[in-house]
């Protein structure tokens, strides 16, 4: 037989009162955090497996940071190749106009200009750091600021100073890809051209393809060319057709690499918003359950309240006043 006793009773509806705390409390995290629990310990048995997925999406999101990483400095690279390919394209025009007009008077001037261009892509920044130094990030790989430095440097190979060291960017468990690029390798052959036309201008002899072409002085590159000079300037369109054309072929796989690093960023975004979806499965909380369940979390602490208050009456106590 249970004893009742006004202690018992308060100890049960204290109890009662206590618990139903509780459950609005955890309900109203719910809510706020549309989630059942706040750490691993609430999920009880599906703690492991979620644990496991949020171990994948995090790996997986660190794919993300690296492709994005990746893109950016791709698209960047593009901008600047194509930048140093209409360098090359203009310098060529600039030749074939003045052959064509019979008059190379600004010839010099105009090359100078497109030469500019070219360097300013071979040092093209992207987040305060060199994209085609190799390694070395910090410091500009195209040296030569002038078509006269050039011709005073001992080789074109001089000119350049970065090192060999491209960058590579993992973009998901198994691939790395080469991102990176080497100015000697985009410019080298450009700049070789343009030194040779600067060589040319300065009075010394230039060879190209096993041909000698020698000046009669200095500032031969001037006014109605003659036929040593037009010689001369049209073995240099060949020389810059094939420059322009290693530039072409660089951004050429410039873009394939991009196109690499983009289907493998929407095939992780695509895995990324299945696991949020699995993870919100396995531990999410219905807001409308929530909702109910503070509910009668509330009515419960309101009953559990009135019958504290009502056993005030009912003491023995009372009836002994």
């Amino acid at each position: 037989m249970t004893r009742v006793a006004t202690f018992g009773n308060y100890q049960s509806a204290l109890l009662n009162l206590m618990s139903a705390q509780s459950r609005a409390e955890l309900a109203q995290e719910r809510i706020d955090s549309e989630k059942i629990a706040t750490n691993m310990s609430g999920y009880g048995r599906g703690a492991e497996q979620l644990t496991s997925l949020t171990s994948t999406k995090a790996r997986l999101e660190g794919f993300i940071g690296a492709g994005e990483s990746a893109a950016a400095r791709l698209s960047a690279q593009d901008l600047a190749m194509t930048r140093i390919y209409e360098g090359g394209t203009g310098a060529r025009e600039a030749i074939a106009d003045g052959i064509a007009a019979g008059n190379i008077t600004n010839l010099m001037t105009e090359l100078g200009l497109q030469y500019q261009h070219i360097q300013s892509g071979l040092n093209a920044e992207h987040q305060g750091s060199y994209l085609f130094g190799g390694g070395r990030g910090d410091a500009a790989p195209a040296t030569a600021k002038t078509m006269a430095d050039l011709a005073a440097a001992p080789s074109t190979a001089s000119t350049f100073a970065n090192d060999d060291l491209k960058q590579k960017s993992r973009i998901d468990e198994n691939t790395l890809v080469e991102t990176g690029f080497l100015a000697s390798e985009i410019g080298g052959p450009l700049t070789d051209v343009f030194r040779n036309m600067q060589a040319y201008q300065n009075g010394t002899p230039v060879v190209i393809g096993g041909v000698t072409y020698t000046p009669t002085g200095p500032g031969t590159l001037t006014g109605q060319p003659g036929a040593g000079v037009v010689a001369f300037l049209t073995a240099q369109l060949t020389q810059f057709d094939q420059a322009n054309e290693g530039v072409t072929n660089q951004t050429a796989k410039n873009g394939l690499v991009q196109n690499q690093v983009e289907t493998a960023l929407n095939a992780h975004e695509s895995q990324n918003l299945a696991l949020d979806k699995m993870m919100q499965d396995k531990a999410g909380y219905d807001p409308a359950q929530a909702i109910t369940d503070l509910q009668a979390a509330q009515v419960a602490i309101e009953a559990s309240a009135q019958v504290i208050n009502s056993l005030r009456s009912t003491s023995l106590l009372e009836l002994l006043r």
